[in-house]
């Protein structure tokens, strides 16, 4: 039923998307993340079952191509009370006159040639269960792409916070050196208040980026199809693949992505809906057949009638049926039956057309931050650096306040500037192989 999601977990070794692992107790790795969401995520599920309905209807009875058979029974009872008037001879009364009445019959209707419909809606309904089959597969790609982002932005999320707390660990630094040069002697109380007051307003941004924190793992929660409230650690960090090849993206979204996939499922079943319309043209010839049993018990209300009938028997036979005059019904089916045709073949197009671009901008961005990570990787560590130093300065008294907090601020921008790089790089990333339809098959081998 979870054919395509049976697969999909089976593939999880996912070496590339598990950069960075560290294992410690209640705390979530990414392919813990994608496993759980491949069994609980309600789109996927809805999906399966979705699936499971078109693989149901391929039948040959479905298509018409089995006989009807029918059978039926019924048995009766009835009183009549009667009253006859004639114009010679004596009126005849009859009270409480009862009858039995038995009957039962099989039926047989089997349409042995309409113009090969019935194989017509055979290739039909095996086309909608490959259609069912393609998007289940969409859905369990975009899902995984879904949960792999969102994981990647708790990890972002974390990151950002670990940032902060370094920048308050300079800012604890700083009171402590402002209180004990205060107590000394060397500085005025002023200083120990302004830096009581970046030190809260440091705190105050951590607040805030942990709620952010919180959004983000109620984010992905929800996707994993559990309690919102869960919480948990994650385990890997943002590392970005640098190997993607955009022609052999391009290549792969052509050939595997499954929107298209579907799409051009949509123009088979416009030829077959054509093939349909040609088929209601030829004559429907039916084998029919049929057995029957009857039997009556009644009380007589005169002479003519039979106190007991009973009959049994069967019959068969052909009947043709030539479609001559419909009112053009259809040629106006045949006529839109090829517009549907024609706008599947343009919807084709159209989306083809739109991913296409869409892997370009994806790839554009991927190429601009991977350049952009060498740059700001080192950005942050002179960043870090310069605080070091201006930290140490600053306890020696040869570096004001303000230019320690600048210091500090540019670590802490340096350092958000390259995790949100590493994110869009990712995110990038992903993007290219949930188009490409590489997200899980990579490494089938």
């Amino acid at each position: 039923m979870f054919s395509y999601r049976a697969a999909a977990l089976a593939l999880i070794g996912l070496v590339l998307l598990l950069p960075g692992k560290a294992f410690s107790q209640e705390q979530l790795s990414l392919e813990q993340a994608i496993r759980i969401g491949l069994q609980n995520n309600y789109d996927i599920q809805i999906a399966g079952r979705q699936e499971a309905i078109s693989q149901n209807n391929v039948t040959l009875g479905n298509a018409g191509i089995l006989p009807n058979i029918d059978g039926r029974a019924s048995r009766t009872f009835s009183e009549n009370n009667s009253r006859q008037e004639f114009n010679t001879g004596p009126d005849r009364v009859r009270e409480g006159a009862s009858s039995n009445n038995i009957s039962y019959g099989v039926n047989l209707n089997w349409v042995i040639f309409d113009g090969l419909g019935m194989f017509i809606n055979l290739e039909r309904l095996k086309t909608l269960e490959k259609s069912g089959e393609l998007f289940t597969k969409q859905t369990v790609e975009n899902t995984v792409a879904d949960i792999i982002a969102s994981y990647y932005e708790v990890a972002r999320q974390s990151s950002k916070i670990k940032a902060i707390q370094d920048a308050i660990a300079i800012s604890e630094a700083r009171a402590e050196i402002a209180q004990a040069q205060y107590e000394v002697g060397v500085s005025a109380k002023v200083e120990i208040l302004r830096a009581q007051v970046d030190y809260n307003a440091d705190r105050s941004e951590l607040l805030l980026q942990e709620e952010v924190l919180q959004n983000a793992k109620i984010n992905l929660n929800q996707l994993l199809g559990r309690n919102p409230d869960t919480d948990f650690e994650v385990t890997d960090s943002i590392v970005v693949d640098p190997t993607v090849n955009y022609s052999l993206a391009a290549n792969n979204l052509q050939a595997a992505n499954p929107l298209l996939q579907r799409l051009q499922l949509e123009r088979q079943l416009a030829h077959l809906d054509i093939r349909s319309v040609r088929a209601r043209r030829f004559p429907t010839v039916t084998a029919q057949s049929a057995y029957n049993f009857s039997r009556s018990e009644a009380e007589p209300l005169n002479e003519f009638q039979a106190r007991f009938n009973q009959n049994r028997g069967y019959n068969y036979g052909l009947s043709l049926n030539v479609p001559i005059f419909n009112g053009f019904n259809l040629n106006r089916q045949a006529q839109n039956a090829r517009i549907n045709l024609e706008t599947a073949d343009l919807e084709f197009r159209r989306e083809e057309n739109r991913l296409q671009a869409d892997l370009a901008r994806a790839y554009s961005q991927y190429a601009n931050r991977l350049q952009l990570l060498e740059l700001e990787e080192s950005n942050v560590k002179l960043a870090q650096e310069n605080a070091e130093i201006a930290l140490e300065r600053y306890r020696l008294g040869i570096l004001t306040a303000i230019e320690l907090r600048e210091a500090q601020r540019n670590e802490l921008v340096a350092s958000n500037r390259l995790i949100d790089i590493q994110f869009q790089a990712k995110s990038a990333e992903i993007e290219l192989k949930r188009l490409s339809s590489t997200l899980l098959q990579e490494n089938r081998q």
